[in-house]
């Protein structure tokens, strides 16, 4: 017996048999690839047709794509003869690992994809939240910007940003902007009704629906309260909000109608 044919025709099976499979493996490498490109230029036409934030759509379509390329390379490695069990429990191990050490990491990516998801905010909106208050400048995957009135940075984590609470500012395109004015005991309620109302009435970025009210909310120490309310286009809000309190104070002043203020009393014995 020639066991130097016996060697070359082992070698020649081998090399026969690893062949096509690394050649098979290839071939799924390539036509997965084109398929995976395809499935995620579909989804992306999907999403947008759809009207999907921007933001929202590079995430899934990222996140997509490495889901895919994951599930190829363990097809690939089965084709090639690796034992897909280990590979998949190395995996799951690594993932575990990586997931108790970032654990506030996930926590803050779980959150950019529910803000992203359910859009409480968008970008441009004012919102108040984990005490902090001011225009959203970016929505990013584990944190999210604001810029202050101030004009400060704000970077809020969106794991707590998500579990908290959120006031919006911006959702609703009307405001109501609420006022307390304070006139003294000896006024009149209607005349200083009227002069409060002269004044809402004379500001052109005051709605008229829903219309204006002034009521009297307390009879306090030292004062008759009027809570007086007002509706606004939500970017007059501010204006219109110092606007009134200038020139109420004015239109009091000149009607002759005291705005009550604190008054220090010195006593003094004689010896």
């Amino acid at each position: 017996m020639n066991l130097e044919n016996i060697d070359t025709e082992k070698w020649l099976q081998l090399a026969l048999d690893y062949g096509l499979k690394i050649i098979g493996a290839v071939l799924i490498w390539v036509i997965g690839s084109w398929v995976i490109k395809k499935i995620l230029k579909t989804t992306k036409k999907i999403m947008s047709k759809r009207d999907y934030d921007e933001s929202l759509q590079k995430f899934l379509l990222n996140l997509l794509g490495w889901i895919f390329k994951i599930i190829l390379i363990v097809v690939v490695l089965g084709t090639v003869g690796v034992e897909t069990t280990s590979f998949a429990a190395i995996l799951a191990a690594a993932g575990l690992a990586i997931g108790l050490a970032l654990q506030g990491s996930l926590g803050n990516f779980a959150g950019g994809v529910l803000i992203m998801i359910f859009k409480p905010f968008k970008i441009g909106d004012f919102i108040n939240a984990q005490g902090e208050a001011g225009t959203v400048k970016e929505i990013e995957i584990f944190t999210t910007k604001l810029t202050t009135p101030d004009n400060k940075e704000v970077i809020i984590p969106n794991g707590s940003l998500s579990n908290g609470n959120i006031t919006n500012f911006s959702t609703e395109a009307t405001r109501r902007v609420d006022f307390t004015f304070g006139v003294g005991y000896d006024s009149d309620i209607k005349k200083t009704k009227e002069v409060i109302l002269s004044v809402i009435q004379s500001n052109p970025s005051v709605l008229k629906e829903p219309e204006a009210t002034i009521n009297v909310s307390e009879l306090a120490d030292s004062s008759i309260n009027f809570l007086t309310r007002v509706w606004v286009n939500k970017e007059d809000y501010w204006a219109v909000n110092f606007d009134i309190i200038e020139r109420t104070k004015e239109a009091l002043d000149a009607a002759g109608i005291d705005i009550p203020y604190p008054h220090r009393v010195e006593i003094q014995k004689k010896g």
